[in-house]
């Protein structure tokens, strides 16, 4: 009876371990490469400091395209998929068409790091790390990227567009769309200070400047110079997402939102006698909180159901599969 109690406890406890061994190495870290391609975040940098230095918007694009990634069946590289006459990506859903950008530095990028460590780091990861160094060159707050995505094999046009905010959404769908990715109102709020760079066309901010009553009147007026109201007319033209700072990671944003300037009715939405009044508030006056709270944030975000282990595979060219 003692022997089979032993060989129980004995094998429990293994089962125990190999299931503790089992969900452990499927975890992200931000080691995950220091053997197998320890030169990785010292081949992005310059990749991605060359093409800021290019051009500073693409600071926000590269930044944006990680959102829309990890929105959508998580951070997969799935929005960076070229559609094909049998495969239909992410890239033409709603969200992305027309104005997502910056696949080009996400390939040059693959390009260095497949010469120095070819077949190793997924797309995913690489651009959860432009991603980060984006925001760093701009002036904001850096953190440690997790580590150990791998790339899908699929793409949901569906998912992007249904998934990804509307720059016409109310601060409950903002609240919920953010929710069912597993981050919080507060999360939300934090994130959102990503606009505090980048620009936006005018076919994204018409209605909130010619209809919306919670926005200031000089400011809307502003606006609508370069954005006609007429659909179709100048719906192209880009405005820059904080009025005062567009190239530059600061807490603008937030001073804009208190001022009625936010550019989109989503954005605007954060700061209209809501939920989140308060701690807009709070990132206007304290620019380290708000660097602390994106920061965190964006760890959590990169968190979004990665695939690991044996899941998607490793591409060699981010636009399509292997």
């Amino acid at each position: 009876m003692a022997y089979f109690s032993t060989l129980s406890i004995a094998s429990t406890l293994a089962l125990v371990f190999l299931l503790f061994l089992g969900s452990s190495s499927a975890q992200l870290s931000t080691s995950f490469y220091s053997s197998s391609c320890p030169n990785l975040l010292s081949t992005v940098k310059p990749v991605i400091q060359s093409a800021i230095s290019s051009e500073r918007r693409m600071g926000a694009s590269i930044l944006r395209l990680f959102f829309h990634d990890c929105f959508v069946n998580g951070c997969d590289g799935s929005l960076l998929l070229d559609d094909t006459a049998t495969f239909t990506g992410e890239k033409n859903a709603n969200p992305n068409k027309n104005s997502a950008r910056g696949f080009d530095v996400i390939d040059n990028i693959k390009t260095a790091v497949e010469k120095a460590c070819p077949g190793v780091v997924s797309c995913a990861d690489i651009l959860a790390v432009a991603a980060r160094d984006s925001v760093v060159i701009l002036g904001g707050p850096s953190w440690n990227v997790k580590l150990g995505r791998r790339d899908a094999r699929t793409a949901s046009q569906s998912g992007a567009n249904n998934n990804i905010p509307t720059p016409t959404s109310s601060l409950s769908t903002l609240i919920s769309k953010f929710s069912a990715q597993g981050l919080s109102a507060n999360e939300m709020v934090a994130l959102s200070g990503a606009h505090t760079i980048g620009q936006a066309r005018c076919t994204s901010f018409r209605s909130h400047i010619y209809n919306d009553s919670n926005i200031d009147g000089g400011f809307a007026e502003t606006r609508r110079s370069n954005c006609p109201k007429n659909s179709g007319s100048g719906d192209n033209n880009l405005a820059p997402l904080d009025l005062q700072t567009p190239t530059t990671f600061d807490n603008n944003y937030y001073k804009n939102l208190i001022d009625l300037k936010g550019l989109l009715h989503s954005d605007q939405q954060l700061f209209s006698t809501g939920s989140t009044d308060s701690l807009v508030t709070t990132y206007s006056t304290s620019p380290s909180q708000f660097s602390s709270d994106f920061a965190a944030a964006m760890i959590k975000m990169g968190d979004i159901s990665p695939l690991t282990g044996s899941q998607g595979e490793i591409r060699k060219n981010c636009r399509k599969t292997n």
